[in-house]
């Protein structure tokens, strides 16, 4: 038996991979492929995984991969198992006192649950744990390998992972701070982090947001210091990779950015106006799960189905980071040359009866007919969501609120705006006025501190839980008072002093050609700065100073114009479609080509939740950069998803039911 220490697909060198695509082959090659593991490669094998582990393999890998790897069976560790006495187990799991003992319970007494286990831990794995395992001798002899994977994430898209700690926003950000709660939280997400960067063999330059104390008499909160102590933790996980795995880098190959969600308190509220962002604002999406309804094979009521949208999705990955307007477009545009392309669909939208079709027609439906089946359900799926979204931005009055917002955000409008709209626009939902609210909080602070404030929610017709929410945002933004110097708050971006206070400030160079698209969250400016080596080391220090080479070898000149920003919309330029009604330069067109080798890699990390539209400008700067620009985060979250947090933020906890171990 041996106790190794985790390989992994290495990015120097070959062919280039991406790091969703390293997640996959780590799981599916380095533990569940027999050549591998040790296992024997004749014989089907039972999958044993927790809770945790689940999710993690699921995100990355589809069950049918997972049975071509041998593996007949899939069970959870926590639940009661039939014996298998025949078959060899691969257990890949959490290294908890719970699993361990779980797991020598199935391979000792007189009938052992297998005939043989290969472990997998999903990160180190204390001494304490190791005795115990090898104390027991009667589970020794049946033990093929233990290994440590160190790859405890999941995978959101090809560019985005979360550390699966959904309460981190209530454990760190609470109105009563709990010091060692908040520790615990923060020492998980540092090591499951580490396991992303092990996974991938990179070591980066730590850089994370400072501490902002005035002066040397005011103390510095726990909030303030939630980087500060990440970006320690995870550097204490990464000297020990370097001790312990092998081939790890031993100098720097990467930039790693530790931010938490006070960076930027207006992007998880605003209305977002691109594709995936309106999807999982409108639509009720659990994840990204969608469902719809269908109509019934056998002519009952409409069924309903569950699908993915996700990158398995060729028209998702193309549509998802543009405007709503845009997409609804493209696939008005898909449609119609689908149509005009494929013998099926042109004789199902005819005026012809099925029994009124000829032989000829018959026989060109029958050949068209698999094409069109699975062309047509996908194509259907985007354009009823598209229609459905738009819909509800009809209904909801949200173009009028989006322009308000945005005008608050970049200071052309104000509190006096947001009195008229709300006296006068009566179709905007409760929702919609809460959220409304929460920016106007987090652009004015002070004028939520008195009479003012609450005459405004008072119009809005807040009800006390969303009264908490907006008094909760000062938990997300500046802790100490103002000084006089400081005209923006927890936003530091300088605007035009004519303006209204302003939280961002227009972009030079940027072009929009669509209406409301002019929001963006702080993380772009940020990581083009940290690209570019602009960061200011006062605001955003590094735990290990980059040598002077370091980023002269990572940039990519940028060849593109500068050019005026623009609130206009103009015509949009018309596309050329493929006979398979994909435009020629979409994504599925450029990625044909294959994943190019791209410069040095910048992980972006967000405790406390990462937003739709955070992970949009990584793949954006992605290109724009030349660099794989990586968003990770505690968890992801959608607007309903961080009011209900806001509303909880100085709640006592609660213990759940499935903390209780019985």
């Amino acid at each position: 038996m041996s106790f190794s220490d985790s390989g992994s697909s290495s990015s120097s060198g070959g062919d280039y991979k991406n790091f969703r695509q390293i997640t996959r082959e780590r799981l599916l090659y380095e533990m569940l492929r027999p050549e591998k593991n040790g296992s024997s490669k004749s014989t089907w094998k039972v999958l044993v995984m927790d809770k945790f582990t689940v999710k993690l393999m699921s995100s990355a890998c589809k069950m049918s991969e997972i049975t071509q790897q041998g593996i007949s069976l899939v069970e959870v560790i926590t639940k009661h198992r039939q014996p298998m006495t025949s078959m060899e187990a691969i257990y890949f799991i959490q290294p908890t006192q719970e699993n361990v003992t779980a797991f020598l319970s199935d391979m000792t007494g007189k009938s052992p649950l297998y005939k043989r286990a290969f472990v997998f831990f999903s990160s180190p794995v204390s001494r304490s744990l190791v005795n115990h395992i090898k104390k027991d001798l009667r589970a020794m002899k049946r033990i093929g390998g233990l290994k440590e994977m160190n790859l405890e994430y999941i995978s959101m898209d090809s560019q985005g992972f979360i550390t699966n700690n959904e309460n981190a926003l209530e454990e760190l950000f609470c109105d009563e701070e709990n010091h060692q709660r908040a520790d615990d939280c923060l020492n998980v997400v540092a090591k499951r982090i580490a396991t992303v960067l092990a996974s991938l063999r990179e070591y980066p330059l730590v850089r994370y947001r400072s501490a902002k104390a005035l002066d040397a008499t005011t103390m510095t909160t726990y909030r303030e210091l939630i980087p500060t102590k990440l970006a320690a933790s995870v550097w204490n996980c990464l000297a020990r990779y370097k001790q312990t795995i092998e081939d790890f880098p031993q100098t720097e190959t990467c930039e790693l950015l530790i931010l938490d969600r006070s960076i930027d308190q207006i992007a998880p509220l605003i209305h977002e106006w691109t594709y995936d962002a309106m999807c999982h604002d409108l639509l009720n999406m659990e994840g990204n799960k969608y469902t719809h309804e269908v109509p019934s094979k056998t002519g009952d009521k409409p069924e309903k189905k569950e699908v993915l949208l996700d990158d398995e999705d060729p028209l998702w990955v193309e549509l998802r980071d543009v405007h709503i307007a845009d997409a609804s477009e493209r696939l008005h545009e898909k449609m119609t040359n689908f149509v005009s392309k494929n013998k099926a669909a042109q004789l199902k939208h005819s005026s012809k009866d099925f029994g009124d079709l000829s032989s000829k027609d018959l026989q060109k439906m029958v050949h068209a007919l698999p094409q069109y089946s699975e062309q047509i359900d996908k194509l259907s799926l985007h354009v009823e969501i598209a229609r459905t979204i738009n819909r509800t931005i009809m209904e909801q009055g949200l173009r009028d609120l989006g322009q308000l917002e945005q005008d608050l955000v970049f200071g052309d409008a104000g509190r006096k705006d947001v009195i008229k709209f709300l006296s006068t626009n009566h179709i905007i939902n409760h929702e919609s006025k809460l959220r409304l609210m929460m920016i106007v909080a987090a652009i004015y602070p002070k004028k939520f501190e008195g009479e003012k404030g609450r005459k405004m929610m008072e119009l809005a017709k807040l009800s006390g839980d969303d009264v908490i929410a907006v008094n909760n945002m000062r938990l997300l933004g500046p802790v100490h008072t103002e000084s006089k110097k400081s005209t923006t708050g927890s936003f530091p971006l300088k605007f035009d002093v004519l303006k209204k206070r302003a939280a961002r400030r227009d972009r030079v160079g940027d072009t929009q050609t669509w209406q409301l698209s002019r929001f963006y969250p702080i993380v772009e400016e940020l990581v083009e700065k940290l690209s570019k080596g602009h960061l200011p080391k006062q605001e955003y220090p590094c735990m290990n100073e980059p040598k002077p080479t370091f980023y002269s070898g990572s940039q990519s000149p940028s060849t593109s114009p500068v050019l005026p920003h623009s609130r206009r919309t103009p015509t949009w330029a018309r596309r050329h479609l493929s006979d398979d009604g994909y435009f020629s330069d979409s994504v599925l067109g450029r990625a044909s080509s294959g994943f190019k080798r791209k410069g040095q890699r910048i992980f972006v990390f967000i405790v406390g939740g990462a937003t739709r539209s955070e992970l949009r400008v990584c793949h954006k700067l992605t290109e724009k950069l030349d660099r794989e620009v990586i968003l990770g985060s505690s968890s992801f979250l959608d607007p309903q998803t961080f009011l209900t947090k806001m509303k909880r933020l100085n709640e006592e906890e609660e213990i759940s039911l499935d903390d209780i171990i019985i």
